[in-house]
């Protein structure tokens, strides 16, 4: 019941603060809708008088939010500020759509995990150095490999539409933009787990008693699934309404697209229904990931009979992530010398030279020194978000009952939307990017370091430590936080080029640094119209985004200390 309530008060507060919107950012809410109605249309006060009586604004935000509540037990989510339209049919249009997408985005998903696993289940859990291919497509922002394959695949090959929302065939093309970094994200996460599954004793008493290997497999992954289930249930809401890149490149009418076209025209009933809509998903979407831990690892979890997933050192060589830092540190010492800022229209366009290694782009400045200024920047202030949010995520996994209801909440936001709620709390400004992606980038953590937590307390050197007369702080220092650390800090660093694109690609709405910023998110987003004549254009900045992405996977996988595998073991 505590539970209850408290998920229903952050939900609350939550779309509360959604209807207060255009008065905590200081905006005048008429203005706002009169220019989402008519952009040419002059802000007459007789025009702006007759807009707030239509829409009774002069009453007060807690009216119209009291009234907009009201509804809600009727069925009644008011009607839509902009097009005058009822708002529940079209919230719940948008979400077939998203929900259609999102499932078949998740089957993709579910196939590029299992490719990213099938070699250490292949090898038999004998972990190797690797994980190259999947960092690369985890650090592949969405809207390039959605332009990327509406442009070659829909219109140069024409295999498959590339627009619009007709049948089953549109969903392919936006489902792969969707699916295949956040199944790389995921199949990185159970390969993390799947070498300590496969080295458990009942693996090797199953070998010797016949059984074959693709049953041994299946377990295998059947045993590392209660740790991943969370953080599939927060990828399946992010999928649903954090799409909104590739819902506006296919044209797709999916919630996410419906979500922020509200909060940009402060169409409050539509943007309050919609972020009420992704909530509820986001608490059925967690409800079943717990029914199925519970499925899988119920009974040993309540008789505290959980063997110990600990992963066994790897192998990794040390050179590859020190060649990937080499090749990030040349780009740098190259690049920093240039002027990010040179503008020489004679040169626009050009493919990569002597004088200009990554190319120019369609202003003629050379891009080489606009991704070096832009690594500075990017890549400092991603890396202290990273390390933030790895913290509030260790430290609020530590409390499930507090952070759960939490972390379904918070993952129910888009990014965008969350800019715009602290852009209107704090004010805009460079910052405002850094606290909007450090709002929401901590929840996947604390989701994955409760879902350990949860099964290391049930396991049996746990109960046997407790036997022997240690306390609580000794088991949480030499027993929880050894096993649960190093995977969530792995976890952290294989998002760490999301967070540095998220952050840049949040200034490049207008929520932080303006253009001629060479930040990487804004090098993608205004050179994508340019990538079918001038690839180097995009290839470029994500080539440097994949690098940096590999350099966090190696670099994650390197050999523990002797001391530390002396404490596991």
């Amino acid at each position: 019941m505590r539970t209850l309530l408290w998920r229903g008060s952050l939900a609350g507060a939550l779309v509360c603060g959604i209807g207060l919107l255009p008065w905590l950012a200081h905006t005048d809410p008429a203005l706002t809708v009169l220019k989402a109605r008519a952009q040419d249309r002059d802000p007459d006060p007789e025009v702006l008088a007759a807009i707030r009586g239509q829409l009774r604004l002069d009453d007060g935000p807690l009216m119209l939010l009291g009234r907009w509540l009201g509804g809600l037990p009727r069925g009644d989510a008011g009607r839509s500020w902009i097009s005058g339209a009822e708002v529940g049919p079209t919230v719940l249009q948008a979400l077939g759509a998203s929900l259609l997408l999102m499932a078949v985005a998740s089957l993709v998903a579910g196939c590029t995990a299992a490719a990213v696993c099938a070699p250490t289940l292949y090898r038999g859990g004998r972990t190797r150095p690797g994980g190259t291919g999947s960092a690369v497509l985890a650090a592949l922002p969405e809207f390039l490999t959605a332009s990327v394959l509406a442009t070659v695949v829909g219109v140069q090959l024409g295999w498959l539409p590339a627009l619009g929302w007709y049948g089953p065939r549109y969903t392919l093309l936006p489902a792969l933009a969707l699916g295949l970094p956040a199944g790389a994200v995921l199949g990185r996460l159970l390969d993390d787990q799947l070498p300590g599954a496969l080295a458990e004793p009942w693996v090797r008493a199953a070998a010797a008693r016949g059984l074959p290997a693709r049953a041994i497999a299946r377990q295998a992954v059947r045993r590392c699934l209660p740790g991943l289930l969370p953080n599939t249930a927060l990828f399946v809401v992010g999928m649903t309404g954090g799409a909104v890149a590739v819902e506006q490149i296919f044209d797709i009418p999916g919630l996410g697209r419906t979500t922020l076209q509200a909060a940009l025209a402060q169409d409050l009933p539509v943007l309050q229904a919609g972020t009420l809509a992704l909530v509820l998903l986001a608490s059925l979407a967690a409800g079943a990931a717990r029914l199925g831990v519970r499925l899988l690892i119920g009974p040993a979890l309540r008789d505290g009979a959980v063997p110990a997933l600990h992963r066994p050192a790897a192998p990794a060589r040390r050179t590859t992530p020190l060649v990937l830092a080499a090749a990030l540190m040349a780009v740098l010492a190259a690049g920093l010398p240039r002027d990010p800022l040179a503008v020489d229209t004679r040169a626009r366009l050009q493919p990569p030279s002597r004088e200009h290694p990554f190319g120019t782009d369609a202003l003629g400045r050379d891009l080489l020194a606009r991704i070096a200024h832009g690594a500075l920047d990017t890549l400092s202030l991603a890396l202290a978000i990273s390390a933030g949010t790895l913290l509030a995520g260790l430290l609020l996994g530590l409390l499930p009952r507090l952070s759960g209801p939490l972390v379904d909440t918070v993952n129910a936001v888009p990014p965008v939307l969350a800019a715009l709620l602290v852009s209107a709390v704090a004010g805009g400004g460079p910052a405002t990017p850094a606290l909007a992606v450090a709002a929401v980038a901590w929840a996947p953590l604390a989701a994955h370091t409760s879902a350990l937590l949860r099964q290391e307390r049930a396991a049996l050197h746990l109960t046997a430590t407790r036997a022997l007369g240690a306390g609580r702080w000794y088991l949480l220092r030499h027993e929880l936080l050894p096993a649960v650390v190093p995977p969530v800090t792995r976890h952290a660093l294989l998002r760490l080029p999301g967070t540095a694109l998220a952050l840049a690609s949040l200034g490049f709405l207008g929520l932080g640094a303006q253009p001629p910023s060479p930040e990487w998110g804004h090098l993608l987003a205004e050179n994508q119209p340019y990538a079918e004549r001038a690839p180097w254009t995009v290839l470029a900045p994500a080539a440097v985004l994949a690098v940096l992405g590999v350099l966090a996977v190696t670099a994650a996988t390197l050999p523990r200390s002797r001391r530390r595998r002396r404490s596991l073991h």
